[in-house]
């Protein structure tokens, strides 16, 4: 099931979500301080500055909930945020690339993985793909991690408006081709832009119905 901008239901049910408040709660910078798990989680993944923390900003109508930066790897911990006491999102460091030394880029897919594996209320990783460039090596690398781990993801390609319209539905159906045989990937592919808002709506929906299933 896709959501589409006319499912006035879902589409409502995200705004409302979303509308509420939106507080940081945690910062863990190792799995020893991670907070007690409670309720749905969600969590954000994706390259070094792929738009992240942009995109968490976009979907909360928060322009500084989470910190961005032009510099990748500024976000060096995993940040939790409640979402109106219903949902907690995760804001991930981003892996791959990051101007900081190797040792701490190591330390931050250790605590990556082993997050994604022990954290019992995760519901689903959206997993933020630049839409220019598609999925590369490193994005198939997590993937495979994912699905061995079986957590339930699914692709959210960003920065759509650097696209043009001929190119869209190429990227996208590439993207499908390449989850096809996926497990764990759900089959769903939003088109995002926390520039011009486009795909926010529906990934705030996304988000709702995954509650919904959940009985949240």
């Amino acid at each position: 099931m896709t959501v589409a901008a006319d499912d006035a239901d879902l589409i409502e049910a995200g705004r409302l979500l979303f509308a509420g408040t939106a507080d940081f709660t945690a910062a863990a910078p190792s799995l020893g301080v991670l907070p007690p798990m409670k309720g749905v989680e969600i969590a954000f993944a994706g390259r070094s500055n792929v738009g992240k923390s942009s995109l968490v900003n976009a979907l909360t109508g928060r322009n500084t909930l989470a910190r961005t930066s032009h510099t990748p790897g500024r976000t060096q911990q995993l940040n939790f945020f409640d979402i109106k006491g219903r949902l907690t999102l995760v804001d991930m460091p981003g892996y791959g690339y990051a101007a900081v030394e190797k040792a701490k880029v190591e330390a931050w897919t250790a605590l990556i993985h082993s997050y994604l594996k022990g954290r019992a209320n995760l519901a689903r990783v959206f997993v933020l793909i630049d839409s220019r460039h598609g999925l590369k090596s490193i994005d198939t690398d997590v993937l495979d991690g994912l699905d061995k781990a079986a957590v339930s993801y699914q692709v959210v390609l960003t920065k759509g408006d650097a696209l043009k319209k001929s190119e869209v539905d190429a990227r996208i159906a590439a993207t499908r081709a390449a989850l096809a045989k996926r497990p764990a990937a759900y089959p769903e592919i939003l088109l995002t832009s926390s520039r011009d808002d486009r795909g926010v709506a529906e990934l705030r929906a996304s988000v709702a119905r995954l509650l919904a299933e959940r009985g949240a």
